[in-house]
């Protein structure tokens, strides 16, 4: 096994896959993106008001771009995505307005809907040509780990980018560049992987194959619960995480830490920040690379189920932490959640591809998606609505309960159709 390991780690596809990761996550706004709206005049409503607007465009494009990567095209797809989000940046750059905001959010969410999904599907298909499928939960942990090193190195690079430029929107532009590299990256990709079914693009056939694939989807019972329980998971987490900007700002100055004392406080606030990120996604990126370790003691299924709960628990935890203002453990909590929620997705790609035809991948992918922006166009102006009436402690706490009430009745019929599906 260590043997087929080393040999899967010296893959040049497989190296292709992570580095795609590694540059797609290199978001140097990232830490600061709550921090850039509410400096033009957005109202934490406002901001998730965008975020809801962001998840409906999402939701309105994710399955049938789905259906497109897998009859016309997985490469064109990822093209089309990463062309979306450098014409997002730009926008983003020149917002001044919210109504500028909302369509930089809209056009962002066009790549994420072309994104969401299709690159897992190139990865399962890759396994199976090379005889690897058996260890997806290896390699998908792999190359998230990654994609989650991306995410620490743009968090400490954020923080030099952040002292060094004379507006914080310059940020977006720095993040074309390795958005560029990463459309220049998907073109090198084998032309086998972009697995086009259809030759002409045929209106009448892409509705009924929405159809048929969507009624083989739904057909299988625990398909369709993994799928809600790992959207809802997800919707909730992107839900709140941000929300880590304005609470340790406001933790940071009541507390007066300060680690440059040459710098004024709302610099090192930004310092902070980042590298609190850097760090989180440090051990992030170890947790999805080796998650699979943990399936010789339980399996992913029940991993899943263990860690929603675990969020919930946490959350409930949050409000109290926040009310008592103590920042290292609030700090600790969302270090948990981030683990948390890296480690779980390899699980849940290792539960869906054992549990999904292999010509509806990318279109199982885009519905886990969907799912998850149905979840946070309701969670993320609820939970702001609820953030700014009372407190962001408060609404820590009603999501929590949410959770652990939800994922109580997912678990039941989970049980149900284990019956059913499971051989």
């Amino acid at each position: 096994m260590n043997e087929l390991y080393a040999t899967i780690k010296r893959d040049r596809q497989i190296w292709k896959f992570c580095f795609y990761g590694f540059f797609k996550n290199l978001k140097f706004f990232e830490p600061y993106l709550y921090i850039y709206f509410l400096s033009l005049g957005f109202s934490l409503f406002y901001i998730g008001i965008l975020y809801s607007i962001r998840e409906i465009t999402v939701y309105i494009l994710e399955i049938p771009t789905g259906i497109f990567a897998d009859n016309y095209g997985k490469k064109k797809s990822l093209l089309i995505c990463f062309t979306s989000y450098i014409i997002s940046f730009i926008l983003f750059f020149y917002t001044k307005q919210f109504l500028m905001a909302v369509i930089g959010m809209i056009v962002f969410a066009f790549g994420e809907a072309f994104r969401s999904g299709t690159h897992k599907a190139m990865i399962y298909s890759y396994l199976e040509r090379k005889g690897w499928f058996s260890e997806k939960t290896f390699v998908y942990g792999r190359t998230r780990s990654f994609s989650l090193l991306g995410s620490s190195v743009a968090a400490f690079l954020s923080i030099f980018f952040i002292l060094n430029i004379s507006a914080m929107k310059w940020i977006f532009i720095i993040t074309i560049v390795p958005y560029i590299l990463d459309f220049l990256l998907i073109l090198s990709y084998p032309d086998y992987l972009d697995e086009r079914t259809e030759s002409s693009l045929s209106i009448k056939r892409f509705f009924i194959s929405t159809i048929e694939k969507m009624k083989s989807i739904f057909g299988n019972g625990f398909l369709t619960r993994v799928l809600i329980s790992s959207s809802l998971f997800d919707g909730i987490f992107k839900t709140i995480k941000d929300y880590i900007q304005p609470l340790m700002k406001a933790l940071i100055i009541s507390s007066g830490l300060v680690l440059i004392k040459n710098l004024p406080q709302n610099s090192n606030t930004k310092v902070i920040l980042g590298l609190v990120y850097g760090i989180f996604y440090i051990f992030s990126s170890s947790a999805s690379r080796n998650v699979f370790r943990l399936n010789r003691y339980i399996d992913s299924f029940s991993l899943m189920n263990l860690l929603f709960d675990l969020m919930g628990v946490i959350f409930v935890v949050l409000f109290f932490t926040i009310k008592l203002n103590w920042i290292w453990m609030v700090i600790v909590l969302y270090f948990l959640l981030y683990l948390m929620k890296d480690a779980r997705r390899p699980l849940v790609v290792d539960v869906c591809g054992d549990h999904m035809n292999k010509n509806e991948r990318a279109t199982v992918m885009s519905i886990d998606s969907q799912f998850r922006s149905i979840s946070m166009i309701v969670l993320a102006p609820l939970f702001g609505f609820i953030s700014d009436k009372y407190s962001i402690a408060t609404a820590f706490l009603a999501t929590g309960i949410f959770i652990l009430i939800i994922n109580m009745l997912i678990k039941g019929g989970f049980r149900f159709d284990r019956k059913y599906e499971f051989k």
